[in-house]
């Protein structure tokens, strides 16, 4: 697991020094050349080589969307009227929630329009919220996915101090922290970002205003945007990575310590649904920054096609997951959901 962390690190160097070498195709000689008429707008490819799939695409993406809406604020309605879900690990199961359908709304919906309308055209104000909302709910769920390893770390491996150790006010710093920081960080990386001049070329290929897509687009230095977005990449994905991974590791050794069948069995099902989506996250990034490119012209348009279908299993697929794995794996959060449709079926 480690020498996974340490290739994430790699996957992400490689990865932004692949946008520097496709900007540094730019040089101060070709500068000269090139039309100084800035970007207004972007243009969104998307699927647009495939026109014959993108109604079938339309039709998966609307359902999936409408599921994380449903099931997401079904979690979150669930953790705020009942009682029995007034915990530390239902508080940030419910931010994970509203942070999934924040996450979703902020592209989803534009993603829709232009697989159906052929609307690709997206502004630059409209570019930049897109980039800093993917930016900001990334970052914070990572750090939210650190936090509930935490959270289950201290439940399980000191129970008599949990109450005192997690209480209500650390927990809501836990968590209100968690938004401050991704906030911050996606401020930082989309003003540095957006600030670059983008003369020319304007077609992002991709479904969103994602920030490695627009990076290759300027015609500018960034070796400042590399830079900050090293640091982002070890702060709000090694770091709370590396918080799973030992928290996990004393939770196991914990539980293998346990006599009791049935406490052994309690403890992993506590861990279960939240380790699930952590492999899920995590196992998509990986996925995508772990594939080698393509230098056969066919061959790249292929894994670029690839590239964009695994952002959108990250981008829509996970947080569909979510409500599900939850739900499916935790009687609490069942049996709240039963409880609040009979009161409405009562009513």
């Amino acid at each position: 697991m480690i020498i996974r962390v340490i290739c994430t690190i790699c996957f992400f160097a490689v990865n932004i020094c692949y946008v520097r070498y496709s900007s540094d195709i730019l040089k101060a000689d070709d500068m000269n050349e090139i039309n100084q008429t800035f970007v207004s707008e972007f243009l969104l490819l998307g699927l647009s080589g495939y026109p014959k799939t993108e109604i079938i695409y339309f039709a998966v993406i609307l359902v999936m969307y409408l599921v994380i809406l449903i099931g997401n604020s079904v979690l979150i309605i669930a953790s705020i009227f009942d009682s029995h879900l007034h915990t530390p690990m239902y508080f940030f199961l419910g931010n994970l929630s509203f942070l999934d359908i924040c996450y979703t709304s902020s592209s989803v919906p534009s993603t829709l329009v232009s697989l159906i309308s052929k609307k690709r055209n997206i502004s630059f104000s409209g570019c930049t919220v897109q980039m800093f909302f993917g930016f900001a709910m990334g970052s914070t769920e990572c750090l939210l996915l650190g936090m509930m390893a935490f959270d289950r770390y201290v439940a399980i491996c000191n129970p008599l101090r949990y109450p005192i150790i997690i209480n209500k006010v650390v927990y809501v710093l836990m968590a209100s922290m968690s938004w401050l920081s991704g906030g911050i960080n996606s401020v930082v990386q989309t003003s540095l970002a957006m600030r670059l001049p983008f003369c020319g070329n304007n077609i992002i290929n991709h479904f969103t205003c994602e920030i490695l897509a627009v990076l290759k687009l300027a015609c500018a230095d960034i070796s400042l945007n590399i830079v900050t977005m090293v640091i982002s990449n070890m702060a709000f994905l090694v770091l709370p990575l590396l918080v799973i991974f030992f928290s996990y590791v004393f939770i196991l050794y914990t539980i293998l310590r346990m006599n009791s069948a049935t406490g052994r069995r309690k403890a992993f099902s506590t861990c279960s649904a939240h380790l699930t989506v952590v492999i899920i996250f995590y196992g998509t990034i990986f996925f995508m920054y772990a594939k080698p490119k393509s230098q056969d012209l066919n061959g790249k348009h292929k894994f670029q096609t690839s590239d964009k279908l695994i952002s959108l299993f990250y981008g829509v697929v996970t947080p569909m997951l979510n409500p599900i794995i939850y739900s499916l794996r935790n009687k609490d959060v069942k049996a709240a959901v039963k409880y609040l449709l009979h009161q409405k079926s009562v009513h």
